[in-house]
């Protein structure tokens, strides 16, 4: 176990760039105080002893507002980055290496008993926000965007957005996990495709009045040279 918290350690340090000494990362990073107090907990909990995981997951709850049951098996290099109001469930298993901001939810979708968590593969980036729900299956460097709820599995190599998620990139090409912010903007893409529509349809509005306008123009020149025409009969 020494040896896994000291990479959950050095781990912080290559992926937060504020992160400047072993000091301030042991005293004020929550996500690695919780780690330590999963990995008791689950050490316990492995050995089937009651009560004390229970009690030793929630005093680390209330201490990083990180609230991981002591179930949930977690892999080497872990970092739960700004991690408060994340919730990781008891049949959950992540992988190693994997980077989860704050928010997070790895949980069931219901009262099912046995396997109801997912499971992550490694080098899984999971966005603040969202919630990857049930007995599913992520492959290794997914990247799930922020604020996005995934329902199903997902294949390695893949970026997830929206509600429900969907894949919107598939590569093989490793991706820096901190480039968070370069995830694609399904949202976005959706109303500049509206905006583009609703050019579509003033340009035919527009057409179509001018059309109408021409159209009025000429009748009243027909009706100005029939009446013309009339009055000139009647003289």
């Amino acid at each position: 176990m020494f040896k896994t918290l000291l990479t959950d350690f050095r781990i912080i340090f290559d992926r937060d760039p504020a992160a400047r000494n072993w000091l301030e990362v042991l005293t004020c990073y929550p996500g690695l105080q919780a780690l330590i107090f999963h990995r008791l907990a689950h050490g316990l909990y492995s050995l089937k002893i009651p009560f004390l995981p229970r009690l030793i997951s929630h005093i680390g709850r209330f201490l990083t507002g990180i609230e991981i049951h002591p179930g949930a098996v977690i892999g080497q290099g872990v970092f739960i980055d700004h991690g408060m109001g994340v919730v990781i469930g008891e049949t959950a298993i992540v992988g190693n290496y994997c980077l989860i901001y704050q928010g997070v939810t790895l949980g069931g979708t219901g009262k099912e008993t046995g396997k109801r968590h997912p499971t992550l593969g490694e080098n899984v980036v999971i966005g603040g926000g969202a919630k990857v729900l049930g007995n599913i299956n992520i492959g290794n460097n997914v990247r799930i965007g922020a604020g996005s709820v995934v329902l199903r599995d997902v294949p390695s190599d893949c970026t997830v957005v929206g509600v429900p998620g969907r894949v919107v990139y598939r590569s093989g090409v490793k991706v820096n996990p901190l480039e968070h912010g370069s995830l694609p903007d399904s949202e976005a893409e959706v109303i500049r495709a509206l905006v583009d529509r609703i050019d579509s349809l003033e340009q035919q509005v527009e057409s179509l009045q001018d059309k109408l306008s021409q159209s009025l123009v000429v009748k009243s020149d027909t009706a100005s040279s029939v009446n013309y025409a009339s009055c000139n009969l009647q003289d």
